[in-house]
């Protein structure tokens, strides 16, 4: 009997003892994971970036089910780091901030080797736009190809290969040799492999699981069913913006709607230059091959400052700014202006737009603007920098 009882004291010590030990052990590799992310990375229990809520109002998506939560998870590791710069100063997240809805404040963003010669885009719901077009010049036809572009320009992220720089084989080495990518490419991908597809990929899935549809537009038009009708939770002025928008000028509109056609705000493919034309270096230098431009979504934040100046020069510093603009287009040293910014044919050749808005339409429009902030995207934890901050 009291052979008995030691032996089923030896064994329930036996097993208190080894469940201890299990809940005090953790792999390797996520050992390796804690000590860069802390808590913010667990590769088996990853944010959803896959199947969020996009309305059914959306008519251009390039998400859907191309988004994997692991290789977007990975994205937004490589989106934080910075060493993915030459001298490691500098992150895809140093221009593409999520205070400012993935834009940057600073008319031109720094690099390690100088600054950018255009403003940096805000990078919100960049997959849904129509076209597959990517920069203010749309030199790029594809959003993995964007993705590591700056990586490999000198000015920004340095990997360039250019006056004795590194180049972008150097930088898949340099990460090769990293143990936490060596733990983050092996469970993605099944082995450790650093490739430039790859960092394309995973990259692309990160930006692409940027969205925001959260804004005051958006319950407006669930409450409303259509976008024709004044929308109950707005007010006098901010309905009479959304008319304005949506209206061509020949029926008493703006007209805004002929490039940016709501509910996405993205601009249309196909659409040439706006009017601003200068360079941010030089004024005098013209820059008319800018015809790509980021949603109109997310131009302010909630507390109501803008996310960054703009247009691609950083030219304007507020959203009155940019209304000004439009109505009254100034046809001074203009190429490739889009026809649609044309009032007609004069002696001297197109007259640029003249909308001759009041100054209460103006602010109307202003006013319609800011309903298109949305709230998620500041604040989310799926899109903030995952490295443990010293």
């Amino acid at each position: 009997m009291k052979i008995g009882v030691v032996l089923a004291l030896i064994i329930l010590f036996s097993f208190t003892s080894c469940q201890s030990s299990e809940e005090d052990y953790l792999p390797v590799d996520q050992v390796i994971l804690e000590n860069v992310f802390g808590t913010n990375i667990n590769l088996n229990s990853t944010f959803n970036y896959q199947n969020t809520s996009i309305p059914t109002y959306i008519r251009f998506s390039e998400t859907g089910n191309t988004i994997d939560n692991q290789k977007a998870t990975l994205g937004r590791i490589l989106f934080y780091d910075k060493q993915l710069s030459v001298d490691n100063s500098i992150a895809c997240a140093s221009c593409h901030q999520q205070e400012n809805a993935f834009g940057d404040t600073a008319i031109a963003s720094i690099g390690v080797n100088g600054i950018t010669v255009r403003h940096s885009m805000r990078l919100v719901n960049t997959g849904f736009q129509e076209g597959n077009n990517y920069f203010w010049n749309e030199r790029v036809n594809s959003l993995e190809r964007q993705v590591t572009d700056p990586i490999k320009d000198h000015l920004e992220m340095g990997f360039s290969g250019e006056n004795a720089a590194p180049n972008f084989d150097d930088l898949l080495s340099k990460l090769s040799q990293i143990d936490y990518y060596q733990v983050l490419f092996n469970h993605v991908y099944g082995d450790q492999m650093v490739t430039e597809e790859r960092l394309q990929e995973s990259l692309a899935q990160f930006v692409l699981s940027i969205q925001s549809f959260d804004s005051k537009y958006d319950e407006g038009l669930s409450l409303a069913g259509t976008p024709g009708q004044p929308f109950p939770n707005y007010n006098m002025s901010e309905n009479r913006g959304k008319f304005l928008f949506t209206t061509l000028p020949q029926n008493g509109g703006a007209g805004c709607i002929s490039c940016h056609a709501p509910p996405e705000f993205a601009i249309k493919d196909n659409i040439h230059n706006n009017g601003i034309i200068a360079t941010i270096a030089d004024p005098s230098i013209f820059d008319h091959n800018n015809t790509r431009a980021p949603t109109l979504r997310d131009l302010e934040n909630p507390a109501g400052n803008l996310n960054g100046p703009l247009m691609h020069n950083g030219s304007l510093n507020s959203l009155l700014e940019m209304v000004e603009h439009y109505n009254h287009i100034d046809m001074t040293d203009q190429q490739l202006l889009d026809p649609l910014l044309f009032q007609g044919l004069g002696p001297n050749g197109p007259i640029g737009q003249q909308l001759n808005l009041s100054a209460a339409d103006k602010q109307a429009l202003v006013n319609f603007l800011k309903t298109l902030t949305g709230n998620d995207i500041y604040t989310n934890v799926k899109w903030s920098n995952p490295f443990i901050q010293p």
